[in-house]
């Protein structure tokens, strides 16, 4: 059979079979194959296949456990396919065919749903939407009556021998089966099916080692707590209304004197208290580009073609680099670090294209992802936000070639992620980019860049929106963070050829805190997420379709640092402003007022059981990293896995970067923290008789995955873009 198989993919034109781990595609449609005729060993050698045709044949159902980890699209059309479970193996389908099969039913359909957890479009139209209210919400209904049918008449043997839970097993299963009834008569069959996949998990949950059950006890409410809380963290956020600009940031630099609520920006005057100073003694011209056609977009966004950015001036690259004692070099820290030199500072954001604008103030910025890159790749187009802008800038060239604008708005915050496009009329669809952001109104922006449409909006919240992030694993689940003191994570599906597109609320995580940042475990990002608050750092757990499901939920976990034994009542170091994922367990995070950075493993934290009476789990601290010593907030850190580097601004311009290699447990040193590897001055940008930029606070950095281009954002509306040297390169 297996030569028959052979025969067929080489008349197709496919490479010799030593070759087939290498297929990308394969078309053996309209060869009257029979499901006998798909030998598994044979197939199971093509661990690169992307697309595979198989309409127009005889297939009743595929080889059981065919392993194709790499197949994204399958076409079954014109088939005689009956049983649809033999689809589970390809958990990776994002698009499947499954037309002119004549005993495919509804139930069937949903049966996909449930086996495929990644299909988004099928037989050519978004499902996304559908799948997850199958998935979750759906079975979060049937799981429910399952267990009312467990309270009702059943209960564990005693003693628990194999044959005795055999048996329960058997009338357990059975009875949930014949009782439970939801959703309507079409899908009936699907239901039992559901039902009895649903009830074998349950009575196995009853039977593993259960944890303990942790505190209920409210999340603000801590024993036998001997750190003083000051008053600013007590403060609520000021609620944003028509008539003043307040920022709910503004709670943590009480002590400043507000400007013009009429005039500034709501973040800014509360952070940078010498805005106003500076823009009355530095007053530069950038050179202004030629106002570009626009472009037709959905809602009030206006979009720009490219254009050259205002570069603010020359250059000045004389940074200064500081070396690492000798002391640490046992500690893996570089012995070849890369160099940076600047290449463009931009002002791209000012309002209504003033070159005098330096109080606009720039909060969040990402390199795009590949859309054809599931390991996070990039390139050198970035997304930067702040004011009532959005651009994305090429950063070799220093053109703006997007610009989006909203007014009345502010933008705070934004993420990329890569969803389907659905082109109907049998074409496949397509993985393309969209930009997600938002700020003050509490509306998320749907971008799509490349073809320079802002296709949509929703609504996450009454209030400001603080932070945005997309599930790497699962692009259409998007995370809200928002100054109400919520995480909310949204399914936002994909999008057809006329930009139709569906939001819905998948659930709600309560947070006792304006969250700052999100980070979602490398490893279990669809379970587990981190929130940097303003109060603390904090694990929730966002699994959907579990024992634990509810649409709103608490934390699970605080995480403590050993800086918080310091507080007293003028010290408070709650805040952590910083956060991000360095690899897979290691985790850089920055507490306000801190002057290090700490490294810290999320494994050996997490494996810790949390108090009985406290959710508090304190950080498994690797290594403290020297970083500067300022009370300015919100200066982000960010790192760049792939090349083992943490950088984090302050607020004097200077970009303090630290390369890490070798992480190992134990490896670090303990003591004093560890000095960076280099620290790169402000480049002070300067224009012929107008004098030289202080160097500002830097508010968000971001590079590209092999580090060839760093960002950095200013509250003095520049971009400065930093370029690796060729000599640095591999």
């Amino acid at each position: 059979m297996e030569k028959i198989t052979e025969k067929l993919l080489l008349a197709k034109g496919s490479p010799k079979t030593d070759q087939l781990e290498q297929i990308k595609t394969l078309n053996l449609s309209k060869m009257t194959l029979k499901h006998q005729d798909l030998p598994v060993k044979l197939l199971s050698r093509l661990q690169s296949l992307e697309r595979w045709d198989l309409s127009g044949n005889r297939l009743q159902e595929l080889p059981k456990n065919l392993k194709l980890p790499a197949l994204r699209h399958l076409d079954l059309s014109d088939n005689q396919m009956e049983d649809v479970t033999t689809l589970e193996s390809l958990s990776g389908l994002e698009e499947l065919k499954m037309e002119d099969n004549l005993y495919i039913t509804v139930s069937d359909n949903y049966k996909m749903m449930v086996l495929l957890p990644n299909l988004r479009i099928y037989n050519g139209k978004d499902v996304t939407t559908t799948a997850n209210h199958v998935r979750f919400v759906y079975s979060e209904n049937l799981r429910t009556r399952i267990i009312a049918v467990w309270e009702k008449s059943f209960s564990l043997p005693d003693p628990i021998t194999a044959e005795k839970m055999s048996a329960l097993e058997t009338k357990f299963v059975s009875t949930a089966c014949q009782q439970v009834k939801f959703g309507p008569n079409s899908v009936s069959d699907f239901t039992k099916w559901r039902v009895g996949i649903m009830a074998k998990e349950f009575l196995r949950s009853q039977t593993e080692p259960q944890e303990e059950e942790e505190s209920k006890e409210p999340a603000d409410t801590k024993e036998n707590c001997d750190v003083s809380t000051p008053t600013k963290r007590k403060q609520t956020a000021p609620v944003m209304d028509s008539s003043i600009n307040l920022t709910p940031r503004k709670k943590l630099r009480t002590d400043l004197q507000a400007a013009s609520p009429a005039e500034e920006s709501p973040r800014k005057f509360s952070l940078r208290p010498k805005l106003q100073t500076l823009t009355q003694t530095v007053r530069m011209s950038p050179r202004k580009a030629a106002q570009p056609p626009s472009t037709p977009t959905r809602g009030q966004t206006k979009a720009e073609t490219p254009r050259r950015g205002s570069k603010v001036g020359a250059i000045k690259e004389n940074g200064a680099q500081i070396k690492q004692k000798e002391d640490f070099k046992a500690t893996e820290l570089p012995t070849q670090p890369v160099h940076l030199k600047p290449l463009h500072v931009l002002q791209c954001h000012s309002k209504q294209d003033n070159s005098d604008d330096f109080s606009t103030q720039l909060w969040a910025c990402a390199f795009q992802p590949l859309p054809d890159s599931r390991a996070g790749g990039g390139g050198r187009l970035v997304a930067t936000c702040g004011g009532d802008s959005l651009c994305v800038i090429d950063c070799e060239t220093g053109m703006v070639m997007k610009k989006y604008k909203v007014p009345g708005e502010e933008f705070f915050s934004l993420a990329w992620s890569t969803v389907l496009m659905s082109r109907g009329g049998g074409a496949s669809a397509q993985h393309c980019s969209i930009l997600a952001a938002g700020g003050k109104r509490g509306l998320v922006k749907l971008i799509h860049p490349r073809n320079n449409v802002a296709y949509g909006e929703f609504r996450a919240s009454r209030k400001a929106l603080s932070i945005l992030r997309f599930n790497h694993n699962q692009g259409n689940f998007l995370f809200s963070g928002s100054y109400d003191n919520k995480i909310v994570m949204w399914d936002i599906g994909g999008v057809d050829s006329q930009y139709n597109f569906k939001v819905v609320q998948l659930l709600v995580l309560d947070v006792s805190a304006t969250p700052l940042h999100i980070c979602l475990p490398p490893k279990s990002p669809s379970s587990q997420l981190l929130t940097a608050c303003e109060d603390g750092l904090y694990c929730y757990n966002t699994q959907l379709g579990t024992n634990n499901s509810t649409k709103s939920r608490s934390r699970e976990m605080e995480i403590t640092f050993p800086i918080y034994k310091k507080e007293d009542k003028d010290n408070d170091y709650h805040t952590v402003d910083g956060l991000s994922f360095l690899n897979d367990d290691i985790v850089a995070s920055k507490n306000y007022m801190h002057g290090s950075i700490y490294l810290w493993s999320w494994s050996r934290t997490k494996a810790q059981r949390p108090d009985k009476k406290s959710l508090e789990v304190c950080a498994v601290v690797l290594a403290e990293l020297q970083w500067a010593s300022t009370e300015i907030p919100y200066l982000a850190l960010n790192t760049c896995p792939g090349q083992a580097y943490i950088v984090c601004g302050d607020d004097k311009g200077r970009l303090w970067t630290y390369h890490v290699t070798n992480l190992q447990k134990n490896s670090f040193q303990a003591g004093k923290p560890i000095l960076p590897t280099e620290v790169l001055e402000w480049p002070a940008p300067v224009k012929k008789d107008r004098g030289q930029v202080e160097g500002p606070s830097i508010n968000s950095v971001a590079m590209d995955p092999e580090l060839n281009f760093l960002v950095a954002l200013s509250d003095k509306n520049m971009v400065i873009v930093w370029k690796r040297e060729e000599s640095c390169k591999s």
